[in-house]
This record gives structure tokens, C-alpha cells and sequence, in this order.
């Protein structure tokens, strides 16, 4: 599955959008997805501004297969819950997302996808998943002290990669 690595992201990149700094976003400046607090953890240096804008997908791909393709396991999903875990990790961190992903197939949501998680994964109707595991996100964001400010743009975020997902899936 290393091979939707590159799909993926290209879709994870609409929804991440440009750079913004948005004083009621707690990630502060942040360019593709990418916050200045993680590029700075990444590269080892101080990031400014004018860094930050700088950012391109090439830039960031890497980052973003290291941080949060490999640890939700996307090598191994399905296409289309491919995209949502991997989407979900960047978005409320790599655990939360495996977890939730466990959490909307009925299994013990202890962060690792081992031969159990596997197992049900396979089993399942995929599009009965994806829409599972977009409810999940749904009510994840819904929960959030931010959801007055940033939930229309998350549910709207759900929504389009859901339909992405399916398509994907559907597509094989």
C-alpha cells in the first residue's frame, strides 16, 4: 500500500491549504499542515516566517511519511481508509487516529493495528468503514473546546475526503 503514500498527501494538501496564522488556531503559523513547532522538532533549527511560507509538498513529503503515514500504518490500509487514518493522524495525532480507527471496527483501541486489528479490517465492508470511521472523526471534532471557530471547515474537511475515500475504494 507505500504506493498511495503520494495520492494521499496530494489530497491531504487541499485540505491543509496554504499558510495561516490564525491567532485562535493553538498550532500557531502553520504552512501545508505543517505547524512552525513540528518543522522546527523535524528540521533541528529555529523556523521564521519567511521560512514558513516557503514550505512546498516536496518539502514536506518526507516529514509527513515519517510522522503520520507509517505510524497509522497507512503501508497496510486499504485505499481510501488509507487517506482518512492518514488524514486524522495529521489532524488530531497518529494514536488518536489508530485508535479511533479500532474504536469503528468493534476492536480493543490500544493504538496498534497488530493481526487482530488486521484481521477485522479485512473483513469489513469497506465503504461501511470509511463511513464509520468519518462518523468517529465527525464527533471527535464535535467534541473540541475549538469546534465554534474551526468545525465548519473540519466537518466540510470529513465530508470531501470522504467522498474521496469511497471513490478510492470503490476504485481499487
Amino acid at each position: 500500500m507505500q504506493g498511495n503514500f503520494k495520492e494521499c498527501l496530494d489530497l491531504v494538501l487541499k485540505s491543509e491549504g496554504g499558510y495561516v496564522n490564525n491567532p485562535a488556531d493553538p498550532g500557531g503559523m502553520t504552512n501545508l499542515g505543517v505547524t512552525k513547532r513540528v518543522w522546527e522538532e523535524y528540521t533541528g533549527h529555529e523556523a521564521d516566517e519567511k521560512m514558513m511560507r516557503g514550505l512546498t509538498a516536496e518539502k514536506v513529503a518526507p516529514l509527513y511519511e515519517q510522522r503520520y503515514w507509517r505510524p497509522t500504518y497507512c503501508e497496510v490500509l486499504p485505499r481510501g481508509l488509507d487517506l482518512l487514518v492518514f488524514s486524522m493522524g495529521i489532524n488530531a495525532g497518529t494514536g488518536r487516529s489508530v485508535k479511533l480507527l479500532q474504536s469503528s471496527i468493534g476492536c480493543v483501541a490500544d493504538g496498534v493495528i497488530g493481526p487482530r486489528t488486521m484481521e477485522l479490517i479485512k473483513s469489513a465492508n469497506a465503504a461501511d468503514l470509511i463511513a464509520k470511521f468519518s462518523e468517529a472523526r465527525r464527533d471527535y471534532y464535535k467534541s473540541l473546546k475549538t469546534f465554534a471557530v474551526f468545525g465548519k471547515g473540519w466537518l466540510n474537511r470529513v465530508d470531501r475526503e470522504e467522498a474521496e475515500a469511497l471513490n478510492m475504494a470503490k476504485n481499487g
